[in-house]
């Protein structure tokens, strides 16, 4: 039963301000509605394929919950991400039968502007390296609309990959392997890639698919046994990304089909999430064998 990418988290101050923002920056926001028995609400931006970005903020100090936490510690920015099960409570008995275990189920719900009253299923890991689940069971549509909504100004269209900051990059994999399970071997388009070594740095990636978008986990090389410094290019800022937040995502790129629109976002306008826009690879293809110069780089897309 494959786990594909559902949504990315954006902690932010101020809803109403990031969705001006957002709204600037070319993508098409929906407010989201409250989350019942909670201080937060939200608003989303769906993409073509089926994944989303969710803001989020509070309307008061709610001490107890990480994403606050990280948001007051450390300011706005992306804070978690979620992938979608077909069945929570399935998908959890079955981690836990591999050795991982997950918090949950947990019954969670919003209403939205509308009244409309959605309600899901959530497990959590308790390590920040793996995502979260949020399996509905209201049907997706209503919390995740489709149509026009799904059409941005910038050309968004989905979520080309997503950066995760990890200490022990084998022992992360390790519980990949444990939540993904037999989606690994069953699903052509989940795919666990092995570890290698960046070259020029000290830094260790390996690869997860998940349909569509992939997952870029990323460690210094330290924690693998390996003697080089980590003060090198890249191992420096790694080391001191997770020294200061701790492990899990950090950068997004997404995919566009606008040549002008791609380049990274101003990291203000994105309320300190940090992402990218670049073609998807057959459009890049098309546009550099075509005899064009290819894609524009546009370093304050939106601003």
């Amino acid at each position: 039963m494959s786990l594909k990418l559902d949504h990315i988290v954006i902690a932010v101050h101020d809803l109403e301000r990031t969705i001006a923002d957002y709204g600037a920056l070319g993508f098409h926001v929906l407010r989201g509605g409250d989350h019942p028995g909670r201080a937060t609400h939200n608003a989303l931006v769906v993409f073509a394929d089926g994944s989303y970005l969710e803001l989020i903020a509070w309307r008061e100090p709610s001490p107890t919950e990480r994403w606050w936490q990280l948001l007051q510690t450390h300011g706005e920015g992306i804070v978690d991400f979620a992938l979608l099960p077909r069945d929570t409570a399935t998908t959890v008995a079955d981690a836990k039968a591999r050795g991982l275990a997950l918090e949950g189920p947990l019954d969670g719900g919003r209403v939205r502007p509308d009244g409309e009253r959605l309600r899901w299923q959530t497990a959590r890991p308790s390590s920040a390296d793996l995502p979260f689940l949020c399996g509905d069971l209201t049907p997706r549509a209503l919390r995740v609309p489709e149509g026009d909504v799904r059409v941005h100004a910038n050309g968004v269209l989905g979520v080309a990959s997503l950066a995760v900051a990890v200490r022990d990059l084998d022992a992360t994999l390790a519980r990949y392997r444990a939540l993904l399970g037999s989606s690994v071997s069953d699903d052509a388009d989940t795919h666990i890639g092995e570890p290698v070594a960046v070259p020029g740095s000290n830094v260790r990636v390996a690869i997860i698919a998940l349909g569509q978008s992939v997952l870029v986990l990323s460690s210094p090389r330290e924690n693998s046994g390996s003697s080089a410094s980590n003060e090198g290019e890249g191992g420096g800022s790694l080391g001191q990304r997770l020294a200061a937040r701790g492990e899990g995502p950090y950068a997004l790129v997404l995919h566009t089909d606008k040549p002008q629109a791609t380049g990274t976002f101003d990291l203000a306008r994105a309320h300190g999430a940090l992402i990218e826009l670049d073609l998807p690879p057959l459009d890049r293809h098309a546009k550099q064998g075509s005899g064009s110069r290819g894609y524009q780089v546009n370093s304050a897309v939106g601003g």
